[in-house]
């Protein structure tokens, strides 16, 4: 797309009159700073330590959801998220406190939590590793959804790795040509995800990341409070244990916002292919602690799916531009 002088793109549906690119530093969300963070090799084992703890997430989201209902799990999962990114963005928030930015913020909330809620109850449904795997199918999604909102040009890789994909999720997701509803679920989880990822790539270019962020997790929160407050039980004291305050804790704290922090520091650090490779360990760690400590049993016809989705996202990420380097041309 044409790019006026100021990096703001022409024709942008959501662009702003009064729109100015904001500093790579200013658009991360993190404040890390140091020698040691500033190495490349500390970014990829930070990015490599948020793939596993992503992947074992889905084990605490299905043990969490054997006493907590689904949106019950996300409001105290966003809503303590939220409260600690306005205490660490409180001074960024507060300089764009304005109608674009709540605006964007109510849009991004809707559609991430409209992942989240498809996504955790397909796991009501389905096995950790199945909604790992299918989850991360979203990364195919991303440049076709990209196309649509936004005229951005899809790639002969990004057709080869959606037919491959497709066929993956043909092989983990349907059962005698039939397909699961919790699988199913699962995949519409991963098409919300596929829409936020374009269109907080498409404007977050020009935007305060961290703020959009910030304001997307309140309203995640308050979507899902409304939401357990009228169509769901309420959980007896009883029930709330340390055990699953903890692991609710875990998922707010670890998984969402330090885990945001960390993902986008890093990728600012690290070559995007490296870092979308790296991320891409979140769906084979998930299927590794489903098994070892959840007893889900692979059969051939799963592994060879998952095997062919990773692949898929690897393509879709890297153009296996790796091989070129391990490889070289004589």
């Amino acid at each position: 797309m044409a790019k006026t002088t100021a990096g703001i793109e022409e024709n942008d549906p959501f662009a702003s009159k009064d729109a100015v690119p904001v500093p790579p530093e200013d658009r991360a969300p993190g404040e890390l700073r140091g020698a040691g963070a500033r190495s490349p090799l500390f970014w990829k084992l930070m990015l490599v330590a948020m793939a596993l703890i992503w992947g074992y997430s889905f084990l605490t989201m299905k043990t969490v959801l054997d006493t907590v209902p689904t949106f019950m799990l996300l409001a105290c999962r966003f809503l303590l998220s939220a409260v600690i990114m306005f205490i660490i963005f409180h001074k960024r928030i507060k300089a764009h406190f304005n109608r674009e930015y709540l605006g964007f913020g109510v849009l991004m909330g809707c559609v991430i939590w409209s992942a989240y809620a498809a996504q955790t109850l397909g796991l009501v449904d389905t096995t950790p590793g199945k909604n790992a795997f299918l989850t991360g199918t979203y990364c195919i999604l991303v440049p076709f959804i990209a196309l649509i909102l936004f005229k951005e040009r899809v790639t002969k890789w990004h057709i080869a790795s959606a037919l491959l994909c497709l066929v993956g999720v043909g092989f983990v997701a349907l059962d005698n040509f039939s397909i699961q509803m919790g699988d199913l679920m699962t995949l519409v989880g991963a098409v919300f995800f596929a829409v936020d990822m374009a269109v907080v790539g498409h404007i977050g270019r020009t935007r305060d990341v961290s703020v959009l962020t910030s304001w997307m997790f309140l309203f995640v929160g308050l979507f899902s409070l409304a939401a357990t407050t009228a169509f769901e039980p309420r959980v007896p004291a009883e029930q709330w244990t340390p055990e699953i305050i903890g692991q609710l804790v875990f998922l707010a704290v670890v998984c969402t916002t330090i885990g945001l922090l960390l993902q986008n520091q890093a990728l600012s650090h690290v070559p995007p292919a490296t870092g979308s490779l790296l991320l891409s360990l979140e769906s084979p760690s998930g299927v590794l602690f489903s098994v070892l400590m959840a007893g889900e049993v692979l059969t051939g016809k799963l592994i060879f799916g998952f095997v062919l989705i990773f692949l898929s996202i690897v393509l879709s990420e890297t153009h296996f531009s790796f091989l070129r380097k391990w490889f070289p041309k004589k």
